[in-house]
């Protein structure tokens, strides 16, 4: 064989050899991505579940918020412990089909879609996900995360102790976390001591709980807390309560 020749055939016998290795070595590092990946999920959803029975200590919200302002106003309340209409409320203003649904509204989302993203879709699952588990913020790495572990959610917990998290992680004012808090904060009385109306002007402020008053409520949040009154009542007659009502 020519030398020229042998050569050639060497370094093709080489390259093949370096692209075996190279291929294995990103095989196994795909493996090992893959192994983290699956461990940190895996961690996630055993997080989630332990919520089922644990109460959330904090959340990252709560953390952020306490840094910036030094202090925060936050009271565990059990759910026996919070008006019933105060739960009816809730779902009246926040999500209506929240006992027919398995995490996702898909009549909510078609909705939200419908009118170019101008209303949100999210059920009160998927905002205990974002609230208890991930951040705030608009981008799609929450969404996904939150869109992922939502089922888990409706898996581990019941629909009851879905709203006794979100009662009492929910921001009601600057610094004033959960319902407990919110009731002594805006109208001196417990949580089991809220009336129709105090439930439903508490249900009105929380899509913008910084800008909107429960104890003042502008214009706006009057008429909002009015629709939540009559649904609240709508939902306690017609039977959409059943799966969080003792």
């Amino acid at each position: 064989m020519a030398k020229g020749k042998k050569q050639d055939v060497q370094e093709m016998g080489l390259w093949r050899r370096f692209k075996r290795i190279v291929y294995f070595k990103i095989l196994r590092l795909f493996g090992r991505v893959l192994r983290v990946a699956m461990y940190l999920a895996a961690l996630m959803v055993l997080w989630v579940a332990s919520y089922s029975l644990i109460n959330p200590p904090s959340t990252i919200y709560i953390q952020q918020e306490k840094a910036r302002l030094g202090s925060v106003k936050r009271e565990w309340v059990p759910i026996d412990q919070i008006a019933p209409v105060m739960l009816r409320s809730v779902v009246a203003a926040e999500d209506a089909n929240f006992c027919a649904h398995w995490g996702f509204d898909m009549q909510a989302i078609r909705a939200a879609i419908a009118a170019g993203g101008q209303r949100g879709g999210s059920t009160l699952t998927q905002q205990v996900v974002k609230n208890a588990h991930l951040w705030h913020g608009r981008n799609y790495v929450r969404k996904t995360m939150e869109a992922s572990l939502t089922p888990f959610v409706e898996l581990f917990w019941s629909k009851r102790r879905i709203l006794e998290v979100y009662l009492n992680i929910a921001e009601f004012d600057e610094g004033v976390f959960g319902v407990g808090a919110a009731a002594q904060h805006y109208f001196g009385v417990g949580a089991a001591e809220l009336s129709a109306v105090q439930a439903a002007r508490l249900a009105a402020i929380l899509p913008s709980p910084k800008s909107r008053s429960a104890i003042r409520p502008a214009e706006f949040t009057r008429r909002q807390a009015a629709r939540i009154l009559d649904g609240a009542e709508t939902i306690r007659r017609d039977g959409r309560a059943a799966c969080f009502e003792d």
